[in-house]
């Protein structure tokens, strides 16, 4: 299959790493991948800010990029701009009159993939060990971000796929369905309100003990890893309230293949006996805590195709293993 990449902008200007695992992953199931020059952004940002009319053109270039040669779908490796694509650009277009465009971006759309899409969709990947070759041997949380669960309904397929990465230790995440505080310009219009969410998320990350949370858009992990790296920094994040006491609950399940999945559960603020159900091992304020009130240095965000993208041969080293944190994220 010839398949267009859609790098995105922020992963070319910021994670072009995540772009090369991207194309690995897909060489590695034989697929011919191309390169459509011109493509930048998709319009996400200035649609998100109502400036439909100075979207227009950007949508153009998209069109353009993806139209002057010949593929068979486009694969992005981030939800967020490929629900742009068939939710927004469409819908400007036709608002701004110009219908041409509407038709040719909702042809584009129809054939671009989020990764994870493609990948369970359209190739049938369920195991990423057996079909990707994909190791990853440490302990790996997963943040779903808005947009793909809200926009592109991307149910289980992220991290199913992370889960199933040969060695890995994957822990679920407390309270992973809310919103990490970036959502795009929102972040820079109300700092105050993102910085409070993002401190709650962040924490949260913490409770799991995981070398490293990922997922599927480096905007949320972009602004995780700041987060990460802002109090490691700092000590605090600006804007963000104190939290006393962070308890967590430990549960462990078996599915059918054997493999044991932990789930911590974190209650923040909580009286001293809130978070206790019978069954469960349960940490109060008064008790040692692997995760109490405090933060695990050392922590680092990193998108889940390079976590598929790496092998026993060419593994992804951990800030343990001497790899290098920048801004929070993995490098």
């Amino acid at each position: 299959m010839r398949i267009a990449l859609f790098a995105t902008c922020i992963v070319d200007a910021m994670y072009p790493e995540v772009a090369q695992a991207t194309v690995s992953i897909l060489r590695r199931l034989g697929h011919e991948v191309i390169f459509p020059e011109g493509q930048s952004c998709c319009g996400q940002m200035h649609i998100n800010s109502g400036k439909f009319a100075q979207a227009e053109p950007v949508i153009a270039n998209h069109v353009r990029a993806f139209t002057s040669t010949e593929w068979d779908v486009a694969v992005a490796p981030s939800a967020s701009c490929v629900a742009s694509l068939g939710h927004q650009q469409p819908m400007v277009a036709t608002r701004v009159g110009n219908d041409a465009l509407a038709s040719e971006a909702a042809e584009v759309a129809g054939r671009t993939y989020e990764l994870t899409q493609f990948l369970t969709d359209v190739q049938g990947v369920t195991d990423a060990a057996t079909d990707l070759g994909s190791y990853f041997p440490h302990r790996v949380t997963y943040h779903p971000s808005c947009h793909g669960m809200r926009l592109l309904r991307l149910g289980d397929r992220q991290s199913s796929l992370v889960r199933s990465v040969e060695a890995i230790d994957f822990v679920e995440l407390p309270l992973a369905d809310s919103c990490c505080g970036f959502g795009g310009t929102f972040s820079v219009k109300n700092p105050e309100v993102s910085s409070a969410m993002l401190a709650d998320k962040v924490r949260t990350i913490q409770a799991t003990e995981a070398d490293v949370c990922t997922g599927g858009d480096v905007s949320c992990l972009l602004h995780i890893g700041g987060g990460m790296s802002r109090f490691e920094r700092t000590g605090s994040f600006d804007g963000a309230p104190d939290v006393t006491a962070v308890h967590v609950k430990e549960t462990s399940s078996t599915d059918e293949h054997g493999h044991t999945t932990e789930t911590l559960t974190t209650v923040v603020g909580a009286d001293d006996d809130d978070h206790l159900t019978p069954g469960h091992r349960g940490t109060s304020p008064s008790e040692p805590s692997r995760t109490q009130s405090g933060f695990r240095v050392g922590q680092a965000a990193v998108h889940l195709a390079r976590i598929l993208a790496s092998t026993r041969e060419d593994p992804l080293r951990v800030p343990s293993e001497g790899a290098e944190v920048s801004g929070g994220s993995l490098r």
